[in-house]
């Protein structure tokens, strides 16, 4: 946007330094074809002059000898003044072909007036003064039409000159009408242009904060903004998965302290009257005499008082887990005894020779993977309990894949992968909440609780899975576990 700002600019300086530049430009032009005109005025009013002063001198040479004849001071005068305005007309023109014909005129100009002074200066007979004045009369006449015919031209000429001058004033004036009337519009139409860009940008941010705020944290800007409001744009995208986020972890932890509250209940209340009646029906079994099938039943009620045992005790452990007691730990080593461990879970037990699955477990470690300072049995039983998950997933044959790497943030990431039936997206986003479960038997607590344990580590679980193509647990937790500020 910075940059589309200062080429505004840019284009904005230019239209007004060219506008003004042209009208400047055009103003000079204009003064310059007034003065042309102007000039071309004097041009034709000096040679109608010039052709004045001669007519009136012929009129004083055919008064003379007549009664109404001048007196020859006034006669030189006039001579004098049409002399002047010759040179006059002569110093006016810079065009060879024009000088050539002047100076031709004025040639024929100075003999008219040597035949004037002939005809005032000589002293002869009246028959040879009459021929002089005819002779100088004729010469005037001749030197008259001569100028008569050079006014004629240049009247034309100078007409024309005067047309186009005039119709250059008149096109540079519709040029200026059309600057001072298109120059703003175009102003308005480049600011269009950005406020549009500007304002249409704001009004999505501003719509998304609108409904963000009303509490519609799905939604996300999807137009594609320009320049710095595209930046903007995603940062409250990521804001609006944030607030998600922290929605669902505040969900989280009120479904926690409810869990909590419940299991701190339950075990108040329940543990203690469970704890007698175990005891009182381990005494009756062993005491009484009994029928095997009733010694069955007496079993069964032990197995199940056992479960409610357990469901206590994954209750407490979700809702209440102890802190870790962190130490240097060799994940490729727990690994492997955790996958010692599940091996026991595949045997048959009534032919302990076979397995009741065709399981293969691959291990895929990454020998630059460093220790880290963690919990062992709370790892462990996280480690169990999803390996224990993707065996009960595979139905009777499959792969399972423990990978581990060292991330560049300085974490390790641990992998858990099976090829079972995998989990329907539906499912998917709901396999961390407590009590949720698909197991017929199962207490929808494990993969809760760890969540929870690695929360507890400051790291992260997530999980991939589609319907038949099997599920991905991916586990990261930094080299060195940092608790309520100190680093182990």
């Amino acid at each position: 946007m910075k940059k589309k700002v200062f080429i505004a600019l840019l284009i904005l300086v230019f239209c007004f330094s060219g506008g003004g530049f042209y009208i400047v430009r055009s103003i000079e032009e204009v003064i310059t074809n007034l003065e042309n005109v102007i000039t071309l005025h004097q041009v034709e009013f000096l040679r109608k002059d010039l052709w004045n002063k001669i007519k009136v001198v012929q009129t004083d040479l055919l008064l003379k000898d007549s009664p109404h004849a001048l007196l020859t001071d006034p006669f030189i005068v006039h001579v004098e003044e049409m002399e002047k305005a010759a040179r006059i007309c002569q110093n006016c023109h810079h065009s060879e072909e024009v000088l050539q014909s002047l100076n031709h005129f004025q040639r024929q100009m100075d003999g008219y007036i040597k035949m004037l002074s002939r005809v005032y200066t000589v002293r002869a007979n009246q028959a040879r003064l009459a021929e002089e004045r005819d002779t100088a009369f004729s010469m005037g006449e001749k030197t008259l039409s001569e100028v008569e015919q050079i006014v004629i031209t240049s009247s034309e000429k100078i007409s024309k000159r005067i047309t186009r001058a005039r119709n250059s004033i008149a096109e540079t004036e519709r040029l200026l009408y059309f600057l001072i009337t298109a120059g703003p519009l175009l102003l308005i139409l480049i600011a269009y242009f950005f406020l549009k860009q500007f304002t249409t940008s704001v009004d999505a941010l501003l719509d998304a904060t609108r409904k963000i705020q009303q509490g519609n944290l799905r939604y996300r800007v999807k137009e594609e903004l320009p320049d710095e409001f595209q930046v903007l744009g995603s940062a409250i995208n990521i804001m609006a998965s944030s607030l998600t986020d922290q929605c669902q972890r505040m969900q989280q932890a009120e479904r926690l302290a409810v869990v909590g509250e419940l299991a701190a209940g339950l075990a108040h209340e329940v543990k203690n009257p469970l704890a007698g009646i175990k005891v009182s029906i381990e005494v009756l079994a062993n005491e009484l005499s009994l029928e095997q099938e009733d010694r069955e039943v007496f079993l069964r009620i032990i197995n199940e008082i056992h479960r409610i045992e357990s469901l206590l005790k994954s209750l407490l452990s979700y809702a209440r887990p102890p802190e870790p007691e962190t130490s240097p730990l060799d994940l490729h080593q727990l690994l492997e005894t955790s996958i010692k461990s599940v091996s026991y879970a595949l045997i048959n037990p009534a032919n302990t020779a076979r397995l009741i699955k065709d399981i293969e477990i691959v291990k895929d470690f990454s020998p630059d993977v460093p220790p880290v300072i963690a919990d062992r049995s709370q790892l462990q039983q996280v480690f169990l309990n999803l390996l224990l998950n993707a065996i009960d997933a595979i139905p009777a044959k499959g792969t399972i894949t423990i990978s581990t790497r060292k991330e560049s943030n300085h974490t390790v990431q641990i992998s858990i992968a099976d090829t079972g039936k995998g989990m329907s997206p539906e499912n998917l986003h709901k396999i961390f909440n407590p009590f949720f479960t698909t197991k017929p038997k199962g207490t929808g607590l494990g993969l809760a609780i760890c969540k929870r344990l690695i929360e507890l580590h400051n790291g992260t679980i997530h999980v991939s899975s589609a319907p038949g193509e099997g599920t991905t647990f991916y586990i990261t937790i930094p080299e060195k576990l940092q608790l309520q500020g100190i680093t182990p």
